[in-house]
């Protein structure tokens, strides 16, 4: 969860609070505030599909259909213009976002060094995958966004359906070029979903050749982060204040909300310098890259289950990396026990890198070493930068030489070393 993020969820918690006593269950609060009278036309918002095409890159919208019914919102840039290399072997890569965040995260810092971009001029055929109900996925064969059984899933459900699902899909697409595995890049929960699917199918393993995870979120015993810390002991636990948050849409699509941000801070929009100006104050220092937060308000936060959020802040409670707690009587009727079962992450034998941070308030490095400890395959890059974050992964203005120039090459070193056998 960055800035924003934890803005919203205390929103949302004094929200339940003011209205829990009239409440006979759950419901989706944040439409209180969703006036239809103060609606703001979201007509002719770009897609990822078009802020990539924009730069002159082909561009694919591609629909996935997953085992229970989600259909996923996945983008697709499958060569570069500047390479024509269409008609050329081109490894597949797919980027997972982090939590509250979609396919856009991956291009906000342009052409120059965003690293799908980067990867197409690679020779790369990058894949940009949209979890169930984010602003690109809110499609289901049989359920509508309006009932809340369409809102009962956490990262687990992304893992085991989602990402298998876009996976299988992208290797059935590669115009024939007789590939079998993948590259995989994952920012935050984008990482968590990696750990719980190659942990549940390890059968997943070996369609991956090398794995980079960013700000890696398993075990999230000793992060240092004040508001999760604050919410874990209340909404940590099955309790009556979980209950009346959980299984619910979590911010994506309050209109008004995310009008507001579209319209003032999309490019050539006269209220334009008020969006630049509220980021400097909130991102100062030079750290992050200035011109991409604003194409960042226009596009986030891009929903979530509050499920998800559930499911982390239980793992802050226990220290354990393990699936989502239901309560007692449910975790007998799905586990056949009492405490919901840890993730065997042992099982991982793919080629993970982890890449993490001393100043990461979500991804305490003690935390990322114990997990990368019980990987058999896992490799540590410890970023030198002392105050690297969890978000300069994603906005930091040196990040193409610090993250994308490095993972390209350990992925170049992959394909080659993989031509030879």
């Amino acid at each position: 969860m960055n800035r924003f993020t934890g803005g919203f969820l205390v929103l949302a918690l004094l929200t339940v609070g003011a209205y829990s006593a009239a409440l006979d269950g759950p419901i989706n609060f944040f439409k209180l505030y969703d006036n239809p009278e103060a609606h703001v036309s979201l007509k002719g918002k770009e897609t990822t599909a078009d802020r990539t095409a924009s730069h002159g890159y082909p561009s694919e919208h591609h629909h996935i259909t997953t085992e229970d019914g989600y259909i996923l919102g996945v983008f697709r840039i499958p060569y570069s213009h500047k390479l024509q290399n269409q008609n050329e072997k081109r490894p597949i890569v797919l980027l997972q976002h982090g939590l509250t965040s979609c396919s856009d995260a991956w291009i906000l810092q342009g052409p120059n060094d965003g690293l799908p971009y980067m990867l197409a001029d690679a020779g790369y055929d990058v894949w940009m995958g949209n979890a169930r109900g984010t602003s690109y996925s809110r499609n289901h064969t049989t359920l509508s966004t309006e009932n809340p059984i369409f809102w009962q899933f956490s990262w687990h459900e992304i893992a085991i359906y989602d990402i298998t699902a876009i996976i299988d899909y992208a290797l059935r697409t590669e115009n024939g070029q007789g590939q079998d595995a993948i590259h995989y890049v994952g920012h935050s929960q984008g990482t968590t979903v990696y750990f719980a699917l190659m942990s549940t199918i390890p059968a997943y393993n070996y369609k991956i050749k090398t794995a980079h995870l960013f700000a890696p979120v398993a075990i999230m015993k000793n992060l240092s982060s004040p508001l999760v810390r604050y919410l874990g002991p209340y909404l940590g636990h099955r309790n009556a204040y979980s209950i009346l948050f959980g299984s619910q849409e979590f911010l994506p699509h309050n209109e008004f909300v995310m009008a507001l941000f579209f319209n003032i801070c999309q490019p050539d929009i006269m209220w334009r310098p008020v969006c630049e100006g509220a980021m400097k104050s909130l991102y100062s220092g030079g750290r992050v890259n200035m011109t991409a937060m604003p194409e960042a308000m226009a596009t986030h936060p891009a929903g979530c289950s509050t499920d998800q959020m559930l499911h982390y802040l239980q793992e802050q409670q226990s220290g354990y990396f393990r699936q989502y707690d239901h309560g007692t009587k449910k975790n007998l009727q799905v586990y056949g026990s009492e405490e919901p079962p840890e993730y065997p992450v042992e099982l991982i034998n793919s080629l993970a890198h982890l890449w993490y941070a001393d100043s990461d308030d979500l991804a305490a490095v003690e935390d990322v070493l114990q997990i990368a400890n019980r990987m058999p395959n896992a490799v540590l890059h410890h970023m030198e930068d002392p105050e690297w974050n969890h978000g300069d992964f994603a906005l930091n203005w040196e990040v193409r030489k610090y993250v994308n120039e490095p993972v390209i090459a350990i992925m170049e070193e992959y394909e080659i070393e993989y031509s030879r056998t």
